[in-house]
């Protein structure tokens, strides 16, 4: 057998999946790049991170055509976090965090992470989309953003009216207008000239032009992929001991997650592959980022992004991921100088585009028309990330989630039977929760006092122990009012 057929046999979607890997490449490159610097990180860290994501979590069983590496939907979280601990206690918070994903994985709770309120991780991304909006805009003027999300926001007026007295404010300004007019446009274009990712292009356009018109924008800092590399110290550690350290790496875990999961079911849609395995999946992001923590890089997630751009690519196994980190490394390692060339606002631009595709604007009219409530857990969720911070957002837009699904689950109907003469009959269905407490009082409450009462609760498929308590004082009470005792019919589930 010739050493080609043998290739073949052994590997016969090699063709797919090297185009496939360098599609992906493309794609990924300006994005990683992008999400580091807007994250307050030096550019190679975001390449690093996307490099372990296709060596190493590429490498792993979970998903076979999801991509991983750094993402929008994290980078305001990543910016705070170093703005307030340092970027020695990155790589802490980025370690714990996969210790925790292996361990969440270990012990099968992968699955758990799809009964998230679709709502709530809607939210989440809406939130982050908008801060990273608002802070990209200062970003593409050439300004410094102010760090809480709600500053950001307010504080726009004022920064458009800076930039419009300033001509380098207005150049880089449109510079960044100008990338994200070419990502949108991209699409338009015939299907051979979109051969090169849109993201790419609209950078590359704008490195163009600011190397020919010799226009005065500030460019990417390079360092030196070895050079960014370090590990967290002793010092690092330390902060472990921090109350508020370990709320964020509460809110890593669960957002970098949630998105990666989420981001597994959307993929699988997209392909007739193997489907995901949630718990590998996880563990294999748990694995990404425990090595991305010891380098003291970004923290990773799947992002739908690159892997949709690899299932569309005609990838069919997981070497299309992993080479995608192989063409990083060697972009990282042979290249570096081509970043110091990319002007920021360009990456300003990439990133405004994709925090306005993180806002759900075409889901948001149908839902509220369908489910109010969904519709409602949403928009807090998105509103408190923008005031309140990303951590306690998210537990905000939770704890909504589970009162509305604990009231919804409480459906009770109380039926009053009065035939004129004899006793008054009142039958309850459903479930009796504390929840609807205020409703089954206030309707037992309003029987006549002079007639005696027959309480049915056959109807009940549960009875909480608030409800009984509260049942057989009010029974106590009607009684003592000088007619015959109220007579209860007990639910006829076992244990109710």
């Amino acid at each position: 057998m010739s050493p080609i057929a043998d290739r073949n046999r052994r590997f016969p979607h090699w063709r797919q999946d090297l185009t496939a890997s360098l599609v992906v490449f493309l794609v990924a490159l300006p994005l990683c790049v992008g999400v580091a610097v807007a994250s307050g990180v030096p550019a190679e860290l975001g390449l690093v991170t996307g490099i372990v994501g296709g060596l190493v979590t590429g490498f792993l069983p979970g998903s076979s055509l999801q991509v991983s590496g750094p993402a929008a939907g994290l980078t305001v979280l990543v910016f705070g976090a170093v703005d307030q601990y340092g970027l020695p206690a990155l790589g802490v918070i980025v370690l714990a965090t996969g210790i925790v994903q292996l361990a969440m994985g270990a012990l099968k709770l992968g699955r758990w992470f799809r009964a998230i309120s679709l709502s709530v991780v809607e939210g989440m991304l809406a939130g982050i989309g908008l801060v990273l909006i608002a802070g990209q805009l200062y970003s593409a003027a050439g300004l410094q953003a102010p760090a809480s999300g709600i500053d950001k926001l307010t504080g726009l007026p004022g920064a458009a009216a800076d930039a419009l007295g300033s001509t380098g404010a207005l150049t880089s300004l449109a510079l960044g207008a100008g990338t994200v007019a070419v990502m949108v446009l991209w699409k338009r274009l015939p299907k051979r000239a979109r051969t090169v990712p849109g993201a790419l292009a609209a950078v590359g356009l704008a490195t163009a032009v600011t190397a020919t018109f010799g226009l005065s924008v500030a460019t990417v800092e390079v360092s030196g992929l070895l050079d960014v590399i370090q590990p967290p110290g002793a010092d690092a550690f330390g902060e472990l001991a921090n109350v508020g350290l370990l709320g964020t790496i509460v809110a890593f875990t669960l957002i970098a997650s949630a998105e990666s999961l989420f981001s597994a079911a959307a993929v699988d849609r997209l392909h007739d592959g193997p489907r995901t395995e949630y718990d590998k999946e996880l563990m294999a992001q748990g694995a990404g980022n425990t090595v991305c923590g010891i380098l003291g890089a970004l923290p990773m997630t799947a992002v739908i992004v690159r892997s949709s751009a690899n299932v569309a690519a005609g990838a069919r196994t997981k070497a299309s991921r992993v080479l995608h980190g192989v063409w990083l490394l060697l972009f990282a390692a042979l290249l570096p100088s081509v970043l110091g060339l990319i002007p920021l606002p360009a990456l300003a631009g990439i990133l405004v585009h994709a925090g306005w595709k993180l806002i759900p604007f075409r889901s948001i009219l149908p839902l509220w028309r369908d489910h109010r409530g969904e519709a409602l857990i949403l928009v807090v969720t998105a509103v408190s990330i923008v005031a309140v911070n990303m951590f306690e957002g998210v537990l905000i837009g939770l704890a909504l989630s589970v009162v509305k699904t604990a009231w919804e689950a409480s459906h009770l109907k109380l039926e009053i039977v009065d035939k004129g003469a004899g006793p008054v009959q009142a039958h309850l269905t459903g479930n009796a929760t504390f929840l609807r407490l205020p409703k089954i009082l206030e309707g037992l409450e309003a029987l006549p006092q002079d007639r005696p009462v027959e309480l049915d609760l056959s109807g009940l498929h549960h009875l909480d122990h608030a409800c009984r308590t509260a049942l057989e004082n009010w029974a106590e009470r009607h009684s003592a009012a000088g007619t015959d005792p109220v007579k209860v019919t007990e639910p006829e589930r076992a244990g109710v």
